[in-house]
């Protein structure tokens, strides 16, 4: 489970109405806007983007670009950055690491991410993090620098995920995608909804915060053949009891009605 007590919520701003997209297929533009109405029926707000690799077609929601408490997705980046350094020969990954790295992806373990930040350097991994897509990223002056209290953007997690699939050195991508693709039980929710058929790979990451009693709870990741698609959702569900059930079927119903069924 991710890194709880969280003390303040970003504040959803009035969103628009919503817009079938450009640049996908009428099937898909259509899905989009249906998934973009459900979210906004839903308790909270969602911020949310999807992205076709192979036309360049991107969407964002009006909540897309919004800071939210990040939870566990850092540990995707953390990864990504732990795999490129020891590319550089900066550091020396062992067997240990390694298994902490797949304990962070696989099941979202607290303390492998603790054991590895603190290990490697901790507040200099976020140093780095913008190179790869994490932009928006910051931490907030009222709590701790550490992976667990890092806001961002849905925006960012889909510059990281499409970070990962097109910048990546061909072997860290493959063990990346397999790692998402094969995560515990705990964490096959969110883009998990777009179905097998989809072959979706995912990171989630969830929290409740303790200054209201809501939740965060996002997800990020791809669906279709190669990778085609990707997906950020980051949803505050603004619910106090239940609430991590609540973003939890949000995300997935969102992902669901993005693509199950749309590969055949």
């Amino acid at each position: 489970m991710a890194l709880g007590g969280l003390l303040t919520s970003p504040v959803a701003q009035a969103a628009p109405a919503p817009k079938a997209p450009g640049g996908f297929d009428p099937l898909l533009r259509l899905r989009i806007a249906a998934a973009e109405l459900y979210a906004r029926g839903r308790p909270g707000f969602a911020g949310m983007v999807v992205r076709d690799r192979e036309t360049g077609a991107v969407w964002r929601n009006a909540h897309s670009a919004t800071l939210i408490w990040a939870c566990s997705t850092p540990k995707l980046a953390m990864v990504v950055d732990l795999l490129l350094r020891d590319d550089a020969g900066a550091i020396r990954l062992t067997d240990l690491d390694r298994a902490q790295m797949h304990a962070m992806l696989h099941t979202s373990d607290n303390d492998a991410a603790h054991a590895l930040w603190n290990r490697y350097g901790g507040t200099g991994f976020a140093t780095r993090f913008p190179s790869y897509g994490m932009t928006d990223m910051r931490f907030s002056d009222e709590h701790p620098h550490h992976w667990g209290w890092i806001l961002t953007t849905a925006n960012d997690l889909d510059r990281l995920m499409t970070y990962v699939l097109e910048r990546m050195p061909r072997r860290h991508r493959e063990y990346l995608v397999r790692e998402m693709r094969s995560v515990d039980v705990n964490q096959q929710w969110g883009v998990w909804g777009a179905g097998p058929k989809a072959r979706p790979g995912l990171k989630n990451g969830w929290s409740d915060d303790n200054a209201d009693g809501s939740w965060l709870v996002n997800t990020v990741g791809f669906a279709g053949p190669g990778e085609r698609y990707t997906v950020a959702v980051m949803n505050n569900t603004q619910v106090v009891e239940g609430g991590f059930e609540t973003g939890r079927e949000t995300t997935t119903r969102i992902s669901e009605i993005l693509f199950r069924g749309y590969f055949g």
